[in-house]
């Protein structure tokens, strides 16, 4: 694969490479600035000719489903991560392909997580080229230092669909985790030891990819319904002892928050959302899976209850407080993108007022119309702000790539977007002159709650109209971040980089709204 690059300046300022891993790529325009055309891609052909009459699908292993899948060196291998950290299944594919010595393996997840560290044996050894995927932890460290041979590409949720949809990412081969199967290759993940919710980030992997593997710990006669996958797309089905361990579907980052500052931040943003007039009959939000944003929701209920306010719909990542919800009667449905703890799995399986959606009907943003852009507020994280409002979700203020994108990107699109953020961390100033890395524009970005105040986006002229004469402690973004720094003894030290650029980001649309360098040690 070709790692030869130009880099221009795109629409925010930032110098992009032009081509990635020896496709071309167009530099981001703007929000609403680039039109996409031609058709979407489609997959090969199939004939039942070719698939057993009785319908059984089910081969020895994972070797062999490969092997009758027709690996070879330099095809793009896709999984999903609805297990989260506890996914065995994406650690078994390249296992497999190490023994069947395959190499330049593009590797095209959902997202990765700590638990697949060991591609990093992988990608040292050759079997992996390159990642086009959210990288969490350990994999992003990895590729931060240059280690990595191709550039990696990471996109939202939303712009990952998008991207299989648009024939900008072919897979060649997707093998997909599923918690119950039949051997037809009908699939779900409401039931079995490995239950995990929903499986919508695997859905353009099946309806896209050449050739499609179930890999199950649970093997149903058929049928196996619902079916969130269908069996129809699918080529192979395989057993083996254990897909993952379902209790890790809960991490670190699921848990609420116990820091006064960061309860204080939650409980401002859910003041804002019900004194802005947002909070009303019929309205609905979207709250992230990180500790302040459980807080919020939190807080949300208790005014929403005061009030005696009930939503339409309410987005997840489902978490029992959500579910809580739901089951109170504050709320018509759940719309879920993906299933955060055992409690969703439950409410899932069990309340049809808890729906499974996918990435396509949530955030494709190459679609007739997406769900983002009905919701009345969301809420959600970022590692860095800055005095324009971009937002940093991907890296460090030192330059390192830890964390992926995930739905943030398209979660922009609500009506009101609001980023709770601790005024900084470590002693590191989180509001800067210009983010390290932009993940998303500050004209999408409407609202930063800190601990030291609240700024709200110039643009949005009609929130500082309805929150005068509020008592929360509305400020201008600029003073908050001069504050900060005599607090902190100064701006934070620029990161140490280099020219290599180790990984491309996506925006929604498919184009590069920014990248990211190696660091220098």
């Amino acid at each position: 694969m070709n790692n030869e690059y130009k880099l221009v300046r795109n629409a925010l300022g930032r110098m992009v490479p032009t081509i990635i891993n020896g496709k071309k790529a167009v530099p981001y325009q703007g929000v609403g600035k680039y039109r996409p055309t031609g058709r979407k891609a489609a997959p090969p052909i199939s004939t039942c000719i070719d698939y057993p009459a009785d319908g059984n699908k089910v081969v020895n292993d994972i070797k062999t489903a490969l092997q009758k899948a027709g690996i070879k060196d330099g095809m793009t291998i896709s999984t999903h991560h609805h297990l989260r950290n506890g996914d065995y299944v994406a650690n078994m594919v390249f296992d497999a392909c190490a023994e069947l010595g395959v190499k330049d393996l593009m590797w095209f997840p959902s997202a990765s997580f700590p638990c697949h560290s060991q591609q990093i044996k992988h990608l040292e050894s050759g079997v992996i080229h390159h990642i086009e995927g959210s990288m969490n932890g350990p994999l992003g460290e990895f590729a931060s230092y240059g280690k990595m041979k191709g550039m990696g590409v990471l996109r939202s949720h939303g712009g990952r669909y998008q991207a299989v949809q648009d024939g900008e990412v072919h897979i060649d081969i997707a093998v997909l985790a599923a918690p119950t199967a039949d051997p037809f290759g009908n699939a779900n993940g409401l039931t079995g030891d490995a239950a995990c919710g929903l499986l919508g980030f695997a859905l353009a992997d099946s309806q896209y990819a050449d050739k499609v593997i179930i890999v199950t710990d649970n093997l149903i006669d058929f049928p196996c319904y619902p079916w969130q996958i269908q069996g129809n797309y699918v080529d192979y089905v395989v057993v083996v002892d254990k897909i993952g361990d379902a209790s890790k579907i809960v991490s670190g980052t699921t848990q609420i928050t116990k820091s006064p500052d960061r309860l204080l931040i939650a409980e401002m943003a859910a003041r804002f959302v019900k004194e802005s007039g947002i909070m009303k009959n019929g309205f609905s939000f979207q709250g992230g899976a990180g500790g302040t944003s459980l807080a919020f929701a939190i807080f949300l209920k208790d005014f929403m209850i005061e009030e005696n306010v009930k939503a339409r719909f309410v987005r997840g990542g489902s978490t029992k407080y959500l579910v809580d919800m739901l089951e109170q009667g504050l709320t018509d449905y759940i719309l879920d993108g993906q299933t955060f703890d055992l409690e969703g799995v439950r409410s899932m399986r069990e309340n049809p007022r808890h729906a499974d959606t996918s990435p396509f009907t949530s955030y494709n943003y190459h679609g007739k119309g997406n769900f983002a852009t009905m919701v009345d507020t969301v809420v959600l994280g970022a590692t860095e702000v800055d005095v324009n409002f971009n937002a940093n979700v991907v890296t460090h203020s030192d330059g390192r790539l830890l964390h992926g994108i995930g739905g943030w990107q398209n979660c922009l699109f609500s009506r009101c977007t609001i980023l709770p953020i601790p005024s900084f961390r470590d002693r590191i100033p989180v509001i800067r002159d210009e983010v390290t890395t932009i993940s998303g524009p500050g004209e999408l970005i409407d609202v930063i709650v800190t601990e030291r105040g609240i700024a709200i986006n110039p643009l949005r002229k009609d929130l500082i109209e309805q929150m005068k004469g509020s008592n929360l402690p509305i400020r201008d973004i600029i003073e908050i971040k001069e504050e900060v720094e005599e607090i902190c003894g100064g701006q934070p030290d620029p990161p140490k980089l280099g020219n290599k650029i180790i990984a491309a980001i996506k925006w929604v649309d498919g184009t590069v709204i920014d990248c990211v360098r190696q660091v220098i040690e």
